[in-house]
């Protein structure tokens, strides 16, 4: 015990109380063990049973929460990729009474999306439904951003009068359904077992924490960032940049995919004392049931 506190594995928070791990400490033991655990067989089960049912990206989602929920006791976060990058399977332009369109589209796994738009000219319905007509009919499967630089190419190419369609279309896949923020909801549950936490017990702690959570923003950026890294599965051990309790969290993060190009990440925050071996094991795993449901492949 002396030689790992010496090691600053170890800290005995005051005189009376026992030694408890450091963000160091549990850091070791998530590379050198965590990290090389195997999902049960139990487990495996259990998530595929829970999974095989689900036919779209929100149920999925709604079912995979529960999942992370339950395995962590702490918070499930799930990440959707932005709208504009994943594979269009419908797609409809509807004029509202101020002139604006509201741009709907329907991703492949089932995802519903929307934007109002304000466009540089007016449209008619009638317009509107014949240019969505040509877009389903021609470019099922294409997500926005390759329709985008389609359009413009025809447009180039058509200098003339057949390149109106490119020309409207082009407005209408307005480049702000690309940012990356358009379409992409975060997902939540488990507050209820995180604030029961013991780390949480001082008011203030944990009204800081519910403050961050509600806010969203830095949930997002953090999610957002674990998408960025080389691993498809990775930890991060306190998180103080989300409020000054972040520093007793940590955060697991798997990716899946929507499509080859567009990623989104599903994790778990929870108090630094959990059960890694399972969480990390069990977010790897649903991370390829997602991806399996998006794709309409079978559960692996």
């Amino acid at each position: 015990m002396a030689d790992l506190e010496d090691a600053g594995f170890l800290f005995q928070p005051h005189t009376s109380a026992g030694r408890v791990p450091t963000a160091a400490g549990y850091r070791y033991f998530i590379d050198r063990f965590a990290a090389q655990a195997r999902l049960s067989a139990d487990d495996a089960q259990w998530i595929r049973r829970e999974m095989d049912s689900t036919t779209s990206f929100d149920e999925a989602v709604e079912r995979a929460g529960h999942i992370l929920a339950k395995v962590s006791h702490g918070l499930a976060l799930i990440l959707s990729p932005p709208i504009g990058r994943l594979p269009v399977e419908h797609i409809r332009f509807l004029l509202v009474p101020d002139g604006r369109v509201l741009v709907v589209v329907i991703s492949e796994g089932g995802r519903t999306r929307d934007k109002l738009i304000r466009t540089e000219r007016q449209f008619a319905q009638p317009e509107l439904d014949g240019i969505a007509d040509h877009l389903n009919r021609n470019y099922s499967g294409w997500t926005i951003e390759a329709i985008r630089t389609e359009m413009a190419a025809r447009l180039e190419r058509e200098q003339d009068s057949h390149g109106w369609m490119a020309q409207r279309a082009l407005m209408l896949c307005d480049a702000r359904l690309l940012d990356d923020d358009t379409g992409r909801q975060l997902y939540i549950e488990g507050a209820a077992e995180i604030i029961v936490a013991p780390e949480f017990a001082d008011p203030g702690r944990l009204s800081e924490l519910l403050a961050a959570i509600e806010e969203k923003r830095r949930l997002v950026d953090l999610l957002s960032a674990c998408i960025e890294t080389p691993d498809a599965v990775s930890v991060r051990i306190g998180l103080s940049e989300i409020a000054v309790a972040g520093a007793s969290l940590a955060l697991i993060s798997a990716r899946f995919r929507a499509g080859r190009e567009a990623p989104g990440t599903l994790g778990i925050l929870g108090p630094l004392r959990m059960d890694y071996e399972r969480a990390i094991t069990t977010a790897a795993y649903l991370a390829e049931c997602v991806s399996s449901t998006l794709s309409g492949e079978s559960t692996p």
